[in-house]
């Protein structure tokens, strides 16, 4: 968002990474969040907020390995499934 601070666009997308469609998401969103935002940077956090606007059914096949994630978003959905493991598929 224009004249939006690096601080506050942290905390939005914060906000919308737990703040999805369905629980799961809500889980494995917020946590990449909580460990990976801070250390990205613009190039990287515009690619997450363009990733943040897809279907949750599409980004929870894509990160427990149903379906391949568009090549857009083949690394960084690949990284976020590192974290997702007990959640999409047991521990």
């Amino acid at each position: 968002m224009q004249g939006e601070t690096r601080e506050i666009r942290l905390k939005r997308l914060r906000m919308r990474s737990m703040r999805r469609g369905i629980k799961e998401m809500d889980l494995i969103l917020g946590g990449y969040s909580d460990q990976h935002l801070d250390g990205m940077d613009a190039e990287m956090l515009d690619l997450y907020e363009r990733l943040l606007e897809e279907n949750d059914q599409d980004l929870y096949q894509w990160v427990s390995g149903q379906v391949a994630a568009p090549a857009p978003y083949g690394e960084l959905v690949a990284e976020i499934a590192l974290g997702a493991d007990g959640i999409v598929r047991p521990a």
